[in-house]
């Protein structure tokens, strides 16, 4: 455990982050491998030497991240939509629908996935949770964290491996 700490704090933070208005919509983009390079640099301050990051370290450090981040935010956003039983699927539905209704899919296919989001908004509503919803943001947050970690990981390894090599003198 003590040898990712500096992914648990940087996913933590990540993951606070995915419950921020407006932070949320670049949270897969920007915020999780930016994290994941926070979670490098925190590691090489704990273990400073001189030796250059593998890329299986920046992968592992950045894949860690990710999965922190996706437990956080994924614990967050249930526990938010628990308590104030609203989120994004409850205010935005009308326009959810709107998008669906443009899809070039069957009738009947249509039907069926409104039904489908008006049962999780109304499970939302009523209970504050939603199995469906929930499955749903788990699957999404570690696959797509863990994907864009591991991304932010290895750029960042390369970042700063190229740092110590202009620090060393060699180009």
């Amino acid at each position: 455990m003590k040898k990712y700490i500096s992914s648990f704090v940087s996913g933590f933070g990540a993951g606070v982050l995915h419950v921020v208005p407006v932070a949320k919509s670049i949270s897969c983009c920007l915020i999780v491998p930016l994290a994941s390079f926070i979670a490098l640099v925190l590691d090489k301050k704990a273990n400073p030497t001189a030796d250059k990051i593998t890329m299986k370290k920046g992968a592992l450090i950045g894949l860690f991240t990710g999965l922190y981040a996706a437990l956080f935010g994924t614990l967050f956003d249930l526990f938010i939509t628990l308590v104030t039983k609203n989120n994004d699927i409850v205010s935005m539905m009308p326009e959810l629908q709107k998008m669906i209704s443009t899809l070039p899919i069957s009738e009947t296919l249509r039907t069926e996935v409104i039904n489908l989001y008006e049962n999780v908004r109304n499970d939302i509503m009523q209970y504050g949770f939603s199995l469906l919803y929930a499955l749903s943001i788990i699957i999404n947050n570690t696959v797509v964290n863990s994907v864009v970690g591991i991304i932010g990981g290895l750029v960042g390894a390369q970042v700063i491996n190229q740092r110590l090599n202009n620090r060393n003198g060699y180009q």
